[in-house]
Protein backbone atom coordinates (compact mmCIF):
# COMPACT_ATOMS: atom_id res chain seq x y z
CA UNK A 1 0.00 0.00 0.00
CA UNK A 2 1.25 3.61 -1.01
CA UNK A 3 1.42 6.18 0.71
CA UNK A 4 -1.60 7.90 -0.31
CA UNK A 5 -3.40 5.20 0.84
CA UNK A 6 -2.96 5.50 4.23
CA UNK A 7 -6.07 5.76 6.55
CA UNK A 8 -6.09 9.39 8.44
CA UNK A 9 -6.44 9.55 12.06
CA UNK A 10 -6.42 13.05 12.43
CA UNK A 11 -9.34 14.75 15.26
CA UNK A 12 -10.33 17.47 12.43
CA UNK A 13 -13.13 16.34 10.66
CA UNK A 14 -13.85 19.91 8.81
CA UNK A 15 -12.27 22.34 6.72
CA UNK A 16 -11.68 25.56 8.24
CA UNK A 17 -12.08 27.52 4.84
CA UNK A 18 -15.18 26.15 4.26
CA UNK A 19 -16.23 27.42 7.37
CA UNK A 20 -14.93 30.73 6.01
CA UNK A 21 -16.45 30.52 2.81
CA UNK A 22 -19.63 29.89 4.64
CA UNK A 23 -19.09 32.91 7.18
CA UNK A 24 -18.46 35.52 4.50
CA UNK A 25 -21.33 34.17 2.21
CA UNK A 26 -23.57 34.58 4.45
CA UNK A 27 -22.55 37.54 5.62
CA UNK A 28 -22.43 38.91 2.28
CA UNK A 29 -25.90 37.63 2.13
CA UNK A 30 -26.75 39.32 5.15
CA UNK A 31 -25.30 42.71 3.91
CA UNK A 32 -27.37 42.75 1.03
CA UNK A 33 -30.50 41.47 2.59
CA UNK A 34 -30.43 44.76 5.35
CA UNK A 35 -29.29 47.11 2.58
CA UNK A 36 -32.20 45.98 0.18
CA UNK A 37 -34.47 46.18 2.92
CA UNK A 38 -33.64 49.90 3.85
CA UNK A 39 -33.55 50.96 -0.25
CA UNK A 40 -37.19 49.17 -0.32
CA UNK A 41 -38.67 50.91 2.87
CA UNK A 42 -36.44 54.36 1.80
CA UNK A 43 -38.24 53.91 -1.90
CA UNK A 44 -41.90 53.22 0.08
CA UNK A 45 -40.84 56.43 1.92
CA UNK A 46 -40.35 58.41 -0.98
CA UNK A 47 -43.31 57.51 -2.31
CA UNK A 48 -45.38 57.85 0.73
CA UNK A 49 -44.22 61.50 0.90
CA UNK A 50 -45.05 62.40 -2.95
CA UNK A 51 -48.48 60.70 -2.36
CA UNK A 52 -49.10 63.00 0.68
CA UNK A 53 -48.18 66.11 -1.34
CA UNK A 54 -49.82 65.15 -4.43
CA UNK A 55 -52.84 64.38 -1.88
CA UNK A 56 -52.57 68.23 -0.45
CA UNK A 57 -52.36 69.43 -4.25
CA UNK A 58 -55.45 67.61 -5.02
CA UNK A 59 -56.80 68.62 -1.62
CA UNK A 60 -56.40 72.56 -3.10
CA UNK A 61 -57.25 71.98 -6.33
CA UNK A 62 -60.91 70.70 -5.24
CA UNK A 63 -61.61 72.94 -2.82
CA UNK A 64 -61.22 76.31 -5.26
CA UNK A 65 -63.03 74.31 -7.74
CA UNK A 66 -65.52 73.46 -5.24
CA UNK A 67 -66.14 76.91 -4.19
CA UNK A 68 -66.27 77.89 -7.60
CA UNK A 69 -68.49 75.97 -8.77
CA UNK A 70 -71.46 76.78 -6.18
CA UNK A 71 -70.49 80.43 -7.24
CA UNK A 72 -72.17 79.45 -10.65
CA UNK A 73 -74.44 77.22 -8.72
CA UNK A 74 -75.89 80.38 -6.71
CA UNK A 75 -75.86 82.44 -9.86
CA UNK A 76 -77.94 80.13 -11.29
CA UNK A 77 -80.27 79.68 -8.63
CA UNK A 78 -80.66 83.16 -8.09
CA UNK A 79 -81.32 83.16 -12.00
CA UNK A 80 -84.07 80.63 -11.38
CA UNK A 81 -85.42 82.49 -8.75
CA UNK A 82 -85.98 86.09 -10.67
CA UNK A 83 -86.79 84.60 -13.97
CA UNK A 84 -90.10 82.95 -11.82
CA UNK A 85 -90.97 86.31 -10.19
CA UNK A 86 -94.12 87.40 -11.93
CA UNK A 87 -93.63 91.29 -10.82
CA UNK A 88 -91.02 91.44 -13.28
CA UNK A 89 -92.82 91.51 -16.16
CA UNK A 90 -93.74 95.13 -15.23
CA UNK A 91 -90.43 96.44 -15.04
CA UNK A 92 -87.77 97.96 -17.64
CA UNK A 93 -85.52 95.82 -19.40
CA UNK A 94 -82.95 97.43 -17.76
CA UNK A 95 -84.05 96.94 -14.11
CA UNK A 96 -85.16 93.38 -15.31
CA UNK A 97 -81.43 92.34 -16.32
CA UNK A 98 -80.12 93.81 -13.30
CA UNK A 99 -82.43 91.47 -11.31
CA UNK A 100 -81.93 88.61 -13.05
CA UNK A 101 -77.98 88.98 -13.19
CA UNK A 102 -77.24 90.03 -10.11
CA UNK A 103 -75.35 86.83 -8.58
CA UNK A 104 -73.18 86.79 -11.79
CA UNK A 105 -70.43 89.23 -10.70
CA UNK A 106 -69.20 87.30 -8.71
CA UNK A 107 -68.38 84.31 -11.07
CA UNK A 108 -64.91 83.91 -11.95
CA UNK A 109 -64.42 83.43 -15.78
CA UNK A 110 -67.78 83.56 -16.41
CA UNK A 111 -68.76 83.81 -19.73
CA UNK A 112 -72.93 84.01 -21.27
CA UNK A 113 -75.38 83.15 -18.69
CA UNK A 114 -78.24 82.82 -20.65
CA UNK A 115 -82.08 82.22 -19.39
CA UNK A 116 -83.64 79.59 -22.48
CA UNK A 117 -87.16 78.78 -22.58
CA UNK A 118 -88.56 74.90 -22.94
CA UNK A 119 -87.53 75.02 -26.92
CA UNK A 120 -84.00 76.51 -26.45
CA UNK A 121 -84.67 80.29 -27.55
CA UNK A 122 -82.27 82.28 -25.48
CA UNK A 123 -84.83 84.48 -22.67
CA UNK A 124 -82.02 86.47 -21.45
CA UNK A 125 -78.65 87.03 -21.80
CA UNK A 126 -76.40 88.25 -18.93
CA UNK A 127 -74.02 90.10 -22.12
CA UNK A 128 -77.05 91.95 -23.52
CA UNK A 129 -79.98 94.24 -22.12
CA UNK A 130 -82.30 92.59 -25.04
CA UNK A 131 -80.28 88.99 -25.96
CA UNK A 132 -79.38 88.11 -29.25
CA UNK A 133 -81.71 85.65 -30.80
CA UNK A 134 -80.13 82.22 -30.49
CA UNK A 135 -81.03 78.34 -29.86
CA UNK A 136 -78.83 76.06 -28.14
CA UNK A 137 -81.23 72.82 -27.77
CA UNK A 138 -79.02 71.10 -29.44
CA UNK A 139 -76.60 71.32 -26.29
CA UNK A 140 -75.69 68.84 -24.46
CA UNK A 141 -76.61 69.97 -21.00
CA UNK A 142 -80.34 70.90 -22.57
CA UNK A 143 -81.10 67.47 -23.88
CA UNK A 144 -80.25 66.52 -20.63
CA UNK A 145 -82.68 68.85 -19.27
CA UNK A 146 -85.38 67.90 -21.07
CA UNK A 147 -85.25 64.39 -20.21
CA UNK A 148 -84.18 64.13 -16.66
CA UNK A 149 -86.83 65.89 -14.20
CA UNK A 150 -84.07 65.99 -11.27
CA UNK A 151 -83.34 69.80 -10.53
CA UNK A 152 -79.70 69.13 -10.09
CA UNK A 153 -76.63 70.99 -11.40
CA UNK A 154 -75.26 69.40 -14.42
CA UNK A 155 -71.86 69.81 -16.47
CA UNK A 156 -71.76 69.88 -19.62
CA UNK A 157 -68.86 68.74 -21.97
CA UNK A 158 -66.00 71.13 -23.26
CA UNK A 159 -66.77 73.14 -26.04
CA UNK A 160 -66.57 76.35 -28.19
CA UNK A 161 -69.13 79.39 -27.98
CA UNK A 162 -71.14 79.99 -31.46
CA UNK A 163 -70.23 83.82 -32.26
CA UNK A 164 -67.51 85.16 -34.25
CA UNK A 165 -65.93 86.69 -31.25
CA UNK A 166 -62.53 87.18 -30.11
CA UNK A 167 -62.65 84.49 -27.82
CA UNK A 168 -64.71 82.00 -30.26
CA UNK A 169 -61.80 79.46 -30.23
CA UNK A 170 -61.55 79.47 -26.27
CA UNK A 171 -62.51 76.54 -24.64
CA UNK A 172 -65.67 76.41 -22.17
CA UNK A 173 -68.18 73.99 -19.82
CA UNK A 174 -71.14 75.57 -18.84
CA UNK A 175 -73.19 74.71 -15.23
CA UNK A 176 -76.92 74.81 -16.32
CA UNK A 177 -80.30 73.89 -13.45
CA UNK A 178 -83.53 72.63 -15.01
CA UNK A 179 -86.53 75.16 -14.66
CA UNK A 180 -89.89 73.74 -13.75
CA UNK A 181 -93.43 74.64 -12.84
CA UNK A 182 -94.98 73.80 -9.59
CA UNK A 183 -95.85 70.99 -11.04
CA UNK A 184 -93.17 69.20 -13.44
CA UNK A 185 -93.55 70.88 -16.43
CA UNK A 186 -90.35 71.79 -18.46
CA UNK A 187 -90.11 75.35 -18.52
CA UNK A 188 -86.05 75.94 -19.71
CA UNK A 189 -83.09 75.83 -18.30
CA UNK A 190 -81.11 78.42 -16.92
CA UNK A 191 -76.82 77.99 -17.84
CA UNK A 192 -73.60 79.75 -17.44
CA UNK A 193 -70.21 79.24 -19.01
CA UNK A 194 -67.17 78.98 -17.74
CA UNK A 195 -63.55 79.58 -19.35
CA UNK A 196 -61.39 76.73 -18.67
CA UNK A 197 -58.38 79.41 -18.37
CA UNK A 198 -59.85 79.19 -15.01
CA UNK A 199 -58.14 76.04 -14.61
CA UNK A 200 -54.70 77.09 -16.26
CA UNK A 201 -54.47 79.84 -13.99
CA UNK A 202 -55.16 77.67 -11.09
CA UNK A 203 -52.81 75.01 -12.37
CA UNK A 204 -50.42 77.49 -12.83
CA UNK A 205 -50.32 78.84 -9.00
CA UNK A 206 -49.07 75.11 -8.44
CA UNK A 207 -45.83 73.79 -8.82
CA UNK A 208 -45.17 69.95 -9.57
CA UNK A 209 -42.00 69.86 -11.48
CA UNK A 210 -41.12 69.79 -14.82
CA UNK A 211 -42.49 66.87 -15.85
CA UNK A 212 -45.83 66.28 -13.70
CA UNK A 213 -48.86 66.85 -14.61
CA UNK A 214 -52.05 68.19 -13.77
CA UNK A 215 -55.67 67.30 -14.99
CA UNK A 216 -59.53 66.95 -14.31
CA UNK A 217 -61.80 64.88 -16.33
CA UNK A 218 -65.03 64.49 -16.00
CA UNK A 219 -66.94 61.20 -15.10
CA UNK A 220 -67.23 60.39 -18.83
CA UNK A 221 -63.37 60.32 -18.94
CA UNK A 222 -63.46 63.11 -21.15
CA UNK A 223 -60.54 65.74 -20.42
CA UNK A 224 -61.44 69.11 -19.03
CA UNK A 225 -57.92 70.66 -18.22
CA UNK A 226 -54.09 69.39 -18.05
CA UNK A 227 -50.83 71.45 -17.71
CA UNK A 228 -48.68 70.83 -19.45
CA UNK A 229 -50.60 69.66 -22.23
CA UNK A 230 -49.35 66.14 -23.49
CA UNK A 231 -50.97 65.85 -26.43
CA UNK A 232 -52.05 68.67 -29.12
CA UNK A 233 -55.93 69.44 -28.81
CA UNK A 234 -56.31 67.06 -26.31
CA UNK A 235 -59.26 69.13 -24.23
CA UNK A 236 -62.61 67.56 -25.07
CA UNK A 237 -61.13 64.34 -26.15
CA UNK A 238 -62.33 61.19 -24.15
CA UNK A 239 -59.65 59.08 -22.46
CA UNK A 240 -62.23 56.77 -21.06
CA UNK A 241 -60.75 53.59 -22.93
CA UNK A 242 -56.81 54.54 -21.36
CA UNK A 243 -56.39 51.76 -18.77
CA UNK A 244 -55.15 54.44 -16.46
CA UNK A 245 -58.40 56.39 -16.60
CA UNK A 246 -60.62 53.32 -16.24
CA UNK A 247 -58.81 52.80 -13.09
CA UNK A 248 -59.57 56.40 -12.07
CA UNK A 249 -63.15 56.23 -12.97
CA UNK A 250 -63.79 52.78 -11.31
CA UNK A 251 -61.69 53.66 -7.76
CA UNK A 252 -62.70 57.10 -7.31
CA UNK A 253 -59.75 58.44 -5.39
CA UNK A 254 -56.62 56.94 -4.33
CA UNK A 255 -52.74 56.63 -5.60
CA UNK A 256 -50.59 53.83 -7.93
CA UNK A 257 -48.23 53.71 -9.97
CA UNK A 258 -48.12 53.17 -14.02
CA UNK A 259 -46.20 54.20 -17.30
CA UNK A 260 -48.62 56.73 -18.97
CA UNK A 261 -50.50 55.39 -22.18
CA UNK A 262 -49.39 58.93 -23.53
CA UNK A 263 -45.88 59.65 -23.29
CA UNK A 264 -44.79 55.59 -21.92
CA UNK A 265 -43.30 57.62 -18.51
CA UNK A 266 -44.16 56.46 -15.34
CA UNK A 267 -45.77 58.15 -13.01
CA UNK A 268 -47.25 58.22 -9.74
CA UNK A 269 -50.87 58.81 -10.26
CA UNK A 270 -53.02 60.69 -7.20
CA UNK A 271 -56.36 61.53 -7.90
CA UNK A 272 -59.89 62.20 -5.60
CA UNK A 273 -63.02 63.52 -6.58
CA UNK A 274 -64.20 66.41 -6.66
CA UNK A 275 -66.80 66.82 -3.46
CA UNK A 276 -69.92 65.08 -5.17
CA UNK A 277 -69.52 67.02 -8.36
CA UNK A 278 -68.79 64.28 -12.09
CA UNK A 279 -65.14 65.36 -11.67
CA UNK A 280 -61.98 64.10 -10.81
CA UNK A 281 -58.73 65.76 -9.72
CA UNK A 282 -55.39 63.99 -10.84
CA UNK A 283 -52.06 64.78 -10.03
CA UNK A 284 -49.49 62.99 -12.09
CA UNK A 285 -46.29 63.15 -10.53
CA UNK A 286 -43.19 62.11 -12.53
CA UNK A 287 -41.18 58.97 -11.62
CA UNK A 288 -38.04 60.62 -11.64
CA UNK A 289 -38.75 63.42 -10.12
CA UNK A 290 -40.14 61.09 -7.05
CA UNK A 291 -37.61 58.98 -6.87
CA UNK A 292 -34.68 61.11 -8.03
CA UNK A 293 -33.38 61.63 -4.67
CA UNK A 294 -33.97 57.78 -4.00
CA UNK A 295 -31.97 57.28 -6.80
CA UNK A 296 -29.16 58.94 -5.85
CA UNK A 297 -28.55 57.74 -2.77
CA UNK A 298 -29.50 53.79 -3.88
CA UNK A 299 -26.78 54.43 -6.31
CA UNK A 300 -24.24 55.52 -3.20
CA UNK A 301 -25.05 52.72 -1.15
CA UNK A 302 -25.32 50.36 -3.73
CA UNK A 303 -21.76 50.97 -4.75
CA UNK A 304 -20.10 51.10 -0.83
CA UNK A 305 -22.25 47.96 -0.16
CA UNK A 306 -20.50 46.46 -3.57
CA UNK A 307 -16.87 47.36 -2.72
CA UNK A 308 -17.73 46.37 1.13
CA UNK A 309 -19.11 42.90 -0.42
CA UNK A 310 -15.99 42.35 -2.93
CA UNK A 311 -13.77 43.80 -0.15
CA UNK A 312 -14.73 40.95 2.25
CA UNK A 313 -15.20 38.05 -0.41
CA UNK A 314 -11.51 39.14 -1.61
CA UNK A 315 -10.20 38.79 1.58
CA UNK A 316 -12.08 35.34 3.02
CA UNK A 317 -10.48 34.51 -0.76
CA UNK A 318 -7.08 35.22 0.44
CA UNK A 319 -7.62 33.60 4.34
CA UNK A 320 -9.14 30.29 2.33
CA UNK A 321 -5.75 30.16 0.02
CA UNK A 322 -3.66 30.59 3.26
CA UNK A 323 -5.77 28.17 5.00
CA UNK A 324 -5.74 25.69 2.06
CA UNK A 325 -1.81 25.78 2.23
CA UNK A 326 -1.58 25.41 5.36
CA UNK A 327 -4.07 22.46 5.36
CA UNK A 328 -1.91 20.88 2.13
CA UNK A 329 1.33 21.53 4.48
CA UNK A 330 -0.43 19.71 7.33
CA UNK A 331 -1.32 16.93 5.33
CA UNK A 332 1.75 16.46 4.16
CA UNK A 333 3.53 16.31 7.30
CA UNK A 334 0.71 13.80 8.63
CA UNK A 335 1.52 11.83 5.28
CA UNK A 336 5.18 11.91 6.38
CA UNK A 337 4.29 11.01 9.97
CA UNK A 338 2.24 8.14 8.67
CA UNK A 339 4.55 6.75 6.20
CA UNK A 340 8.28 4.82 6.59
CA UNK A 341 10.83 6.87 4.92
CA UNK A 342 12.54 4.22 2.90
CA UNK A 343 9.77 1.97 1.70
CA UNK A 344 6.81 4.40 1.26
CA UNK A 345 4.45 2.09 3.31
CA UNK A 346 2.92 2.77 6.68
CA UNK A 347 4.95 2.76 9.57
CA UNK A 348 5.08 1.51 12.74
CA UNK A 349 2.67 3.93 14.82
CA UNK A 350 0.23 3.55 11.49
CA UNK A 351 0.41 0.04 12.02
CA UNK A 352 -0.27 -0.25 16.04
CA UNK A 353 -3.51 2.42 15.23
CA UNK A 354 -4.87 0.65 12.38
CA UNK A 355 -4.62 -2.91 13.77
CA UNK A 356 -6.43 -1.53 17.02
CA UNK A 357 -8.75 -0.04 15.07
CA UNK A 358 -9.96 -2.90 12.85
CA UNK A 359 -9.97 -5.34 16.21
CA UNK A 360 -12.27 -3.13 17.88
CA UNK A 361 -14.61 -3.08 14.93
CA UNK A 362 -14.12 -6.81 14.36
CA UNK A 363 -15.07 -7.22 17.57
CA UNK A 364 -18.70 -5.33 16.97
CA UNK A 365 -19.04 -6.87 13.23
CA UNK A 366 -18.21 -10.72 13.80
CA UNK A 367 -16.22 -10.54 11.27
CA UNK A 368 -12.93 -11.98 10.79
CA UNK A 369 -9.61 -10.19 10.84
CA UNK A 370 -5.89 -11.34 9.56
CA UNK A 371 -2.53 -10.64 10.20
CA UNK A 372 0.37 -11.46 7.61
CA UNK A 373 3.86 -10.99 9.03
CA UNK A 374 6.57 -10.90 5.93
CA UNK A 375 10.53 -11.42 6.25
CA UNK A 376 12.71 -11.07 3.68
CA UNK A 377 15.02 -14.74 3.76
CA UNK A 378 18.65 -14.01 3.98
CA UNK A 379 18.65 -10.50 4.15
CA UNK A 380 21.53 -10.10 6.11
CA UNK A 381 24.06 -11.48 3.88
CA UNK A 382 22.22 -9.96 0.80
CA UNK A 383 22.93 -6.41 2.79
CA UNK A 384 26.46 -8.15 3.35
CA UNK A 385 26.71 -8.63 -0.14
CA UNK A 386 24.94 -5.54 -1.89
CA UNK A 387 25.19 -3.00 0.78
CA UNK A 388 23.47 -0.86 2.40
CA UNK A 389 22.30 0.55 -0.34
CA UNK A 390 21.10 -2.36 -2.44
CA UNK A 391 19.56 -4.00 0.63
CA UNK A 392 17.53 -0.87 0.87
CA UNK A 393 16.90 -1.02 -2.96
CA UNK A 394 15.81 -5.01 -2.22
CA UNK A 395 13.11 -3.36 0.94
CA UNK A 396 11.77 -0.86 -1.55
CA UNK A 397 10.75 -3.32 -3.98
CA UNK A 398 9.67 -5.98 -1.75
CA UNK A 399 7.05 -3.29 -0.05
CA UNK A 400 5.77 -2.32 -3.67
CA UNK A 401 5.39 -6.13 -4.43
CA UNK A 402 3.22 -6.36 -1.24
CA UNK A 403 1.20 -3.54 -1.79
CA UNK A 404 0.56 -4.16 -5.45
CA UNK A 405 -1.16 -7.63 -4.35
CA UNK A 406 -3.35 -5.86 -1.17
CA UNK A 407 -5.67 -3.72 -3.37
CA UNK A 408 -9.07 -3.23 -1.29
CA UNK A 409 -8.53 0.70 0.39
CA UNK A 410 -9.33 -0.73 4.17
CA UNK A 411 -6.12 -3.39 3.61
CA UNK A 412 -3.16 -2.03 4.97
CA UNK A 413 0.39 -3.00 4.39
CA UNK A 414 3.42 -1.11 7.00
CA UNK A 415 6.90 -1.97 7.59
CA UNK A 416 7.18 -3.92 11.14
CA UNK A 417 10.96 -3.52 11.69
CA UNK A 418 13.70 -4.14 9.56
CA UNK A 419 13.15 -6.19 6.76
CA UNK A 420 10.13 -7.40 8.36
CA UNK A 421 6.62 -6.18 6.81
CA UNK A 422 3.00 -6.69 8.06
CA UNK A 423 -0.60 -6.66 6.26
CA UNK A 424 -3.97 -6.09 8.18
CA UNK A 425 -6.58 -7.86 5.98
CA UNK A 426 -9.77 -6.84 7.59
CA UNK A 427 -12.98 -9.17 6.99
CA UNK A 428 -10.44 -11.89 5.86
CA UNK A 429 -10.58 -15.37 6.81
CA UNK A 430 -7.89 -17.91 6.89
CA UNK A 431 -8.11 -18.97 3.47
CA UNK A 432 -8.60 -15.59 2.17
CA UNK A 433 -5.59 -14.45 3.50
CA UNK A 434 -3.23 -17.49 2.55
CA UNK A 435 -4.21 -16.93 -0.98
CA UNK A 436 -3.16 -13.07 -0.60
CA UNK A 437 0.10 -14.56 1.18
CA UNK A 438 0.76 -17.12 -1.62
CA UNK A 439 0.42 -14.52 -4.64
CA UNK A 440 2.93 -11.84 -2.50
CA UNK A 441 5.22 -15.05 -2.02
CA UNK A 442 5.42 -16.02 -5.82
CA UNK A 443 5.64 -12.05 -6.83
CA UNK A 444 8.29 -11.48 -4.71
CA UNK A 445 9.94 -15.15 -6.05
CA UNK A 446 9.70 -14.00 -9.50
CA UNK A 447 11.65 -11.08 -9.53
CA UNK A 448 14.37 -10.41 -11.45
CA UNK A 449 17.74 -11.55 -9.36
CA UNK A 450 20.03 -9.01 -8.51
CA UNK A 451 23.21 -9.03 -10.09
CA UNK A 452 26.02 -11.13 -8.18
CA UNK A 453 22.85 -13.71 -6.81
CA UNK A 454 22.37 -17.41 -8.32
CA UNK A 455 19.30 -17.45 -6.01
CA UNK A 456 15.90 -14.77 -6.24
CA UNK A 457 15.01 -12.84 -3.26
CA UNK A 458 12.09 -14.60 -1.26
CA UNK A 459 9.92 -13.98 1.56
CA UNK A 460 8.74 -16.13 4.22
CA UNK A 461 4.89 -15.50 5.72
CA UNK A 462 3.13 -15.99 8.73
CA UNK A 463 -0.53 -15.84 8.90
CA UNK A 464 -2.96 -15.48 12.28
CA UNK A 465 -6.50 -15.27 12.01
CA UNK A 466 -9.50 -14.05 14.67
CA UNK A 467 -12.67 -15.13 14.56
CA UNK A 468 -15.58 -14.94 16.67
CA UNK A 469 -14.81 -18.58 17.39
CA UNK A 470 -10.98 -18.17 18.92
CA UNK A 471 -10.62 -16.68 22.36
CA UNK A 472 -7.36 -14.73 22.00
CA UNK A 473 -6.27 -10.77 22.33
CA UNK A 474 -5.02 -8.64 20.11
CA UNK A 475 -1.16 -9.59 21.39
CA UNK A 476 -2.19 -12.86 21.08
CA UNK A 477 -3.16 -12.27 17.58
CA UNK A 478 0.26 -10.58 16.67
CA UNK A 479 1.92 -13.55 18.81
CA UNK A 480 0.67 -16.08 16.57
CA UNK A 481 1.68 -14.27 13.56
CA UNK A 482 4.95 -13.45 14.73
CA UNK A 483 5.07 -17.44 15.80
CA UNK A 484 3.90 -19.09 12.01
CA UNK A 485 6.75 -16.92 10.21
CA UNK A 486 9.83 -18.01 12.78
CA UNK A 487 8.07 -21.89 11.50
CA UNK A 488 8.04 -20.84 8.34
CA UNK A 489 12.09 -19.79 8.44
CA UNK A 490 12.55 -23.14 10.57
CA UNK A 491 10.66 -25.23 7.59
CA UNK A 492 13.22 -23.84 4.87
CA UNK A 493 11.88 -20.43 4.44
CA UNK A 494 10.62 -19.29 0.93
CA UNK A 495 6.94 -20.91 2.17
CA UNK A 496 3.37 -19.52 3.78
CA UNK A 497 2.55 -20.85 7.54
CA UNK A 498 -1.12 -20.39 9.24
CA UNK A 499 -0.62 -20.02 12.55
CA UNK A 500 -2.90 -22.00 15.03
Amino acid sequence: MTASRLPQFSGKTGRPELMVILGSTLTVIAILGIVTFLLIREHAGAKETATRSATTIAQLIDADVLRTVELYDMTLQGLIAAAQRDDLRQVSPQIRHLVLFDRSTTARFKGDILLLDKHGEVLADSSLIEPRPGNFADRDYFQAHVTNTGSGMYISRPFKPRCDCEDSNEWRISFSRRIASSTGEFLGVAVASMRLTYFDQLFNSLYIGSDSTLNIIDDAGILLAQKPYLEHDSIGKSFATRPNVVRILREGSGSFESVSSIDGRQRLYTFSRVGNLPLTVIVALSGNDVFAAWRRTALVISGATGVLCIGLLWLSWLLCRELRLRHQAEQELAQLAATDSLTGVANRRILDLTLRHEWFRAQRSGQPLSVLMIDADHFKAFNDRHGHQGGDEALRTIAKVIAANVRRPADLVARYGGEEFSVILAETDSTGARQIAEKIRMAVQQLPKTEGDELPMTVSIGISTWTTQTDVTLEQLLFAADKALYQAKEQGRNRVVAGS
